[in-house]
């Protein structure tokens, strides 16, 4: 059974207080920001959530505003942070507090856990930070300086080993200061016990009590086993103008980037020819079609790979919304795997 000695809350604590960055969610952390924050920051980093938590918080500032959103201002907020699901589970989420418990944060973790898009992490981020409650919040930065303050050789990647931090942690919970325990552990991991490169062991509050600084073996561990390969797809993107605008099109609303926006595309890699006479198939009368350039994005367990054809159009074919740039970037959210592309969409003919 996994242990978290209790002599290490204090240094931890300690160290928390001198060194702790100054971060917009840190101030005045009621429940709706630090569920905000969270939802925010996972699979983002920090520096690139800043400007957009501003942004979303100047402009829906409580939970009964994100309930009442629109979804494309919704997404045009949420625009470039990627995942978009999360967007959505945020304002199913805002509802169902508006809706169940009058907007107010239900004050447990496990209905918390209820919430659309809220797991065992934020649920315990919320819970500890907003709330003051044991709850501890487990995510790669803890696992990391647990597995080494601890020497634990577990596999993090298992829920099991998860479970079994959490569980410790939550043991040794100092009163009182549950929200500083939780984002002391998060700093930690964040600043010092670093996930790659050398962990900066002299300036750690752990230093003469974590086993793995002490055996030699932080480049050991944490143990995680090999994620499987991603599996590539490729498209061809079509960059269609019809005088000054350009075409869009909604995704599906069920599965990868539903309801999104995007360029229109089509499976596997086109010629010219080709990309012309598909053009033409939506009714878009293609007068000419040149290569506009190629693009990776790598989602988690896929990637895509695309090839971009810019063709000039003699018409606004009916299946695409047709748009000039200035209403584009007013009202549209463009996921990321297609933004690489907008250059060669808004040049001059």
């Amino acid at each position: 059974m996994l242990t978290v000695p209790e002599e290490a809350v204090a240094p931890l604590l300690g160290w928390y207080g001198a060194n702790k960055r100054s971060l917009p969610w840190r101030d005045n952390p009621t429940p709706y920001r630090v569920w905000i924050s969270e939802i925010m920051l996972q699979q983002t980093r920090v520096e690139a959530v800043k400007p957009y938590y501003r942004r979303f918080m100047a402009e829906l500032p409580d939970v009964e505003s994100l309930a009442a959103v629109d979804d494309d201002r919704l997404m045009k907020l949420w625009e470039g942070l990627g995942y978009y699901s999360r967007a959505r589970n945020l304002k199913k989420a805002a509802r169902l507090v508006v809706d169940e418990y009058g907007g107010v944060f239900p004050h447990s973790r496990g209905e918390l856990l209820k919430l659309p898009g809220v797991g065992d992490y934020t649920a315990g981020a919320v819970a500890s930070i907003a709330m003051n409650l044991p709850e501890p919040a487990v995510d790669g930065n803890v696992l990391r300086v647990v597995s080494r303050l601890t020497g634990s050789r577990e596999d993090i990647a298992k829920p099991q080993t998860k479970q079994a931090f959490s569980d410790a942690l939550r043991k040794i919970y100092p009163p009182g200061r549950c929200g500083d325990f939780t984002q002391a552990l998060m700093e930690l991991g964040a600043t010092v016990c670093l996930p790659n490169g050398e962990p900066m062991c002299l300036v750690c509050p752990w230093r003469g009590l974590c086993v793995a600084c002490r055996e030699g073996s932080t480049d050991e561990i944490p143990v995680k086993a090999a994620k499987k390969a991603r599996s590539i797809e490729e498209k061809t993107v079509f960059l269609l103008r019809c005088g000054e605008k350009a075409a869009f099109r909604r995704r599906p609303r069920a599965g990868l980037l539903a309801g999104m926006w995007e360029l229109p595309n089509v499976e596997g890699v086109l010629p010219a020819a080709q990309a012309s006479a598909q053009a033409a198939q939506w009714g878009a009368e293609p007068l000419c079609a040149v290569p506009a350039g190629k693009a990776v994005h790598v989602f988690t367990h896929k990637e895509w790979h695309m090839q971009g054809f810019r063709i000039e159009c003699g018409r606004e074919a009916e299946a695409f919304a047709w748009m000039t740039r200035s209403e584009f970037e007013a009202a549209l959210a463009l996921p990321s795997a297609f933004r690489g592309f907008l250059d060669f969409l808004w040049r001059g003919r």
